[in-house]
This record gives C-alpha cells, sequence and structure tokens, in this order.
C-alpha cells in the first residue's frame, strides 16, 4: 500500500472520518511541517519518499522537489490556492494536483472579507482595546462608516468574489461595482454588479475587496501607482494573497490617510514578522484564516480524502486543478 504525507496541520481535526477513510488506502501516514518558503532540501526531505502528498500552505513544491520526490504521484491541496504548487511541472511530470474547489469555502472566506470590512468601518478593534485599557471615554472618537449605501468594489468574481457581492447588496444595501476581465457577463448580472474597469473601480469604491489568484498578471495589481486612484478616505479587504497589493505602497497610503483602514487575512510574507503593518492602528490583521471554519474545514478534509481515493482506486478525481495531466499520461503510469 501506497504512503501518504500530510502537510497541513489542520488536515482530519474537524473530519476524523476523512483520517479514516485515507487509512483505508495508505499504509504509512505521516504529518510533516511544512512552513511558507520552506528551501527545497527541506521539502524534499520531509516529503520523501511519499506516494501522495496533502498540501496545506507552505512549501513551496517546485519542479526540483517533485523531481527528487520520484515516487510522489498525486499532490492534494489542502485550499483552493496553487501559488505553493508549480501546476506547469506537475503536469509535465505526470503528477495530477487537486484542490478543494467546489466544496463551498467560498462560504467562509466571504463571510471572513465582510467580518473584516465590518470591522475597519466600525473600527471594532480600535474599540475593544479602549475598554480593556480602561479609556471608556474613546467612544466619542471612535466614529465609524455604515455599509448601506456605500459602493463596494470586487476585484475578481470568481466564486468567493461573487459571495461576498451576494451579501454585500442584499444583506447591507450596496452598490456593487466589479473589476473581471475573464468573468461572463451574466455573472455579472447574477449577482447585481456593475462591470467596470479597475481604474474606475479604484476611484469609485468606498470599500474594495480582493478575491484573485496570484500570478503573474495579479501580482502587485495595486501598486504605488494605482493605490494612489483609491477614493480617499476607501476601506480595502485582502482575503486572497498578499503579493497581490504592494505592502509598502499600501502603508505609506494608510500612514497619509489615503487609505483609511485595511483589513488584511493575507500577507506578503507570511507571517510578517517585522512588518511595518504590525504598528498601523488602522489596520485589522488576522493570520491567514478566511477559509477557518468547522464547516468548510471538514468539507476540504474530505473533499481531499475522496479525490485521494479515487485516485488509488484508478479513478479520476474529481477536483483537478490540472485536467490536461490525463492527456499527457501519468507517473504513475510511466512505470
Amino acid at each position: 500500500m501506497p504512503k501518504l504525507v500530510i502537510a497541513s496541520a489542520s488536515y482530519g481535526v474537524h473530519a476524523p472520518e476523512a483520517l479514516d477513510l485515507l487509512a483505508r488506502v495508505f499504509d504509512r501516514i505521516e504529518r510533516v511541517e511544512l512552513r511558507a518558503g520552506e528551501r527545497e532540501e527541506a521539502v524534499i526531505a520531509k516529503v520523501g519518499d511519499a506516494d501522495a502528498l496533502i498540501l496545506g500552505g507552505g512549501g513551496p513544491v517546485t519542479r526540483r522537489v517533485m523531481e527528487e520526490c520520484a515516487n510522489l504521484k498525486i499532490i492534494a491541496r489542502h485550499g483552493i490556492g496553487l501559488d505553493n504548487v508549480d501546476l506547469e511541472a506537475a503536469t509535465e511530470l505526470g503528477i495530477p494536483v487537486t484542490y478543494c474547489r467546489h466544496t463551498g469555502e467560498e462560504v467562509s472566506v466571504a463571510e471572513h472579507a465582510v467580518a473584516l470590512m465590518l470591522a475597519c468601518a466600525r473600527r471594532l478593534v480600535e474599540a475593544d482595546r479602549a475598554v480593556r485599557e480602561g479609556r471608556w471615554g474613546a467612544r466619542v472618537e471612535l466614529v465609524g462608516l455604515e455599509l448601506r449605501g456605500k459602493t463596494l468594489g470586487v476585484i475578481g468574481l470568481g466564486a468567493i468574489g461573487r459571495e461576498v457581492a451576494r451579501i454585500a447588496r442584499n444583506g447591507f444595501g450596496m452598490r456593487v461595482v466589479a473589476y473581471d476581465p475573464y468573468a461572463p457577463q451574466e455573472v455579472f448580472r447574477e449577482v447585481g454588479a456593475e462591470r467596470v474597469g479597475l481604474e474606475e473601480l479604484l476611484r469609485e469604491s468606498d470599500f474594495i475587496t480582493i478575491h484573485v489568484p496570484l500570478t503573474p498578471e495579479t501580482r502587485r495589481m495595486l501598486n504605488a501607482e494605482r493605490l494612489k486612484l483609491v477614493k480617499r478616505g476607501a476601506v480595502i479587504v485582502n482575503t486572497a494573497r498578499g503579493a497581490v497589493i504592494d505592502e509598502a505602497a499600501l502603508c505609506e497610503a494608510l500612514r497619509e490617510g489615503r487609505v483609511a483602514y485595511a483589513g488584511l487575512d493575507v500577507f506578503e510574507r507570511e507571517p510578517p514578522e517585522g512588518s511595518p503593518l504590525l504598528s498601523l492602528p488602522n489596520v485589522v490583521l488576522t493570520p491567514h484564516v478566511a477559509a477557518f471554519t468547522r464547516e468548510a474545514l471538514r468539507r476540504m478534509d474530505l473533499a481531499n480524502a475522496e479525490d485521494l481515493a479515487r485516485f488509488f482506486r484508478g479513478e479520476r478525481p474529481l477536483r483537478l486543478a490540472n485536467p490536461q495531466v490525463y492527456e499527457r499520461g501519468l507517473r504513475a503510469q510511466r512505470r
């Protein structure tokens, strides 16, 4: 029977039956810790002779890692972000990569994005700190914003962006504008969003929420020049990937008050040790937990387990990030 390496600390905590299913597929299951930005040599040593890898947010799993770990036949990403896997190399090497798309993770991430919007708008962290420090009089200074009637700009109308748009429009009566050059017009109609260009979105939005994958096209999409276009006093929320925003430029905009507040669940470097964001009062920070609800983690655990079980039964996984790997040929069949 094959060997599985689990490199996600949360895997199986909320769905022990997923571990039970995996125990019927693998005779060896080993847990390792893979941190973000880990050296290739360390990743190779930890993955070792595994036949399958459940990958959290650590790594990255590069071409060299996959070449050196010659026994690796499939990677199951415990999440939907794929920026820590060289997908092109995996496809060329015949390694299917599954992920947790269509597991309802978008509900948890969308709700967290809205929670960050509210925390920023109502200055909840500052208010909590004032009460704990005995500064009750600070209440007269902690004047917030209402969401109702404001304009929300959604960057990326994938599953998460669409869910945020629905909540904002139906729950808060917000006007929703969105930028997504790849989404068809029916998606905009479905969620009641106006299609606009990115610069127009930045100029018009009172709140901006980001929901795009990290690609060469989206890396530092919100750079210094574009942040200067943002409507003065706007709130920016990011639950996508940290590197979509130029953090140094965002810090400058926050210090100058051009951006009133930011709610960030993701960072260019994680954890953001030494980041100037940590000392700014007008930022709400969370440790990349937008998808971390019991319900979402349970669904993701089961999705990974089901796809791994299908693969080792000789069936095609349901949630493939690189379906073309089946046309090129699987590494597992090349021996």
